[in-house]
């Protein structure tokens, strides 16, 4: 009795090695992509805006990368796991004394970003259902910091009235322009007087200024990442 051996042409190989290769190249680059998202996104989308307002603040006009900002970017993936709708899981590491407070909630509005009259919490850290002032940080208007947070994504997503997506365009705030809060039914102005962007785990941004009634509203950037922290500070305003 014969054996018989079937053996497959050549070509029919050569392509499915091919198509392999090509899957694995697709993979190689989609991983790659995934990790320098941040980076890409901050020089196309980001720089030029901060590049264009002429800001006296400490934002890189370009951002060149390094070791460090390698790590950063290869730490991302960690990320994924925390949920970042609790405002105490930002800064897992700082620690606040918390505070009894009369007022529980304030409005915030934003015209130049078209943001009318979004809830600000107090005692809730919960950023899916409003913006947070931050524990252990002032409450406006007494003197001292307030510090507000809020989520943001890709700017493409803002909705004013999704608290998950409502600082998605913060990035394009202007020096001067005007953040509205009303407290107990009375209007206070403030005027933005400075636009940064510090590391993620910076927890400076918690110092506080006494001599008068400030704002940082913080969020993450480039939108649409967890990578770094986007500050807007605010000063009140006579009007």
């Amino acid at each position: 009795m014969s054996k018989r051996y079937y053996k497959m042409p050549t070509k029919t190989i050569k392509k499915a090695m091919k198509g392999l290769s090509l899957g694995i190249v697709l993979i190689g680059v989609g991983i790659l992509a995934y990790v320098f998202f941040p980076l890409i996104s901050w020089q196309i989308f980001f720089a030029p805006v901060f590049a264009d307002q002429n800001i006296n603040a400490p934002i890189p006009k370009t951002t060149v990368l390094t070791g460090d900002n390698l790590a950063s970017l290869l730490s991302l993936p960690e990320t994924l796991t925390v949920d970042y709708t609790n405002a105490d899981n930002w800064f897992p590491k700082y620690k606040y004394d918390k505070q009894l407070v009369q007022t529980q909630t304030y409005n915030l509005s934003i015209p130049s970003l078209k943001i009318i009259n979004a809830v600000v919490s107090v005692g809730d850290n919960d950023l899916s259902k409003h913006l947070v002032n931050f524990g252990g940080t002032a409450i406006p208007p007494n003197k001292g910091t307030a510090v507000i947070f809020g989520h943001s994504t890709l700017p493409w997503l803002f909705d004013t009235t999704n608290y998950k997506t409502i600082f998605a365009t913060l990035h394009t705030i202007k020096n001067n322009d005007e953040i509205l809060l009303n407290v107990d039914g009375v209007t206070y102005h403030y005027r933005v007087y400075e636009i940064s962007v510090v590391n993620a785990g910076d927890v400076s941004i918690f110092d506080q200024n006494n001599t008068d009634s400030f704002l940082t509203l913080v969020t993450c950037t480039p939108p649409g990442t967890v990578w770094k922290r986007l500050l807007v500070k605010a000063k009140l305003s006579s009007i």
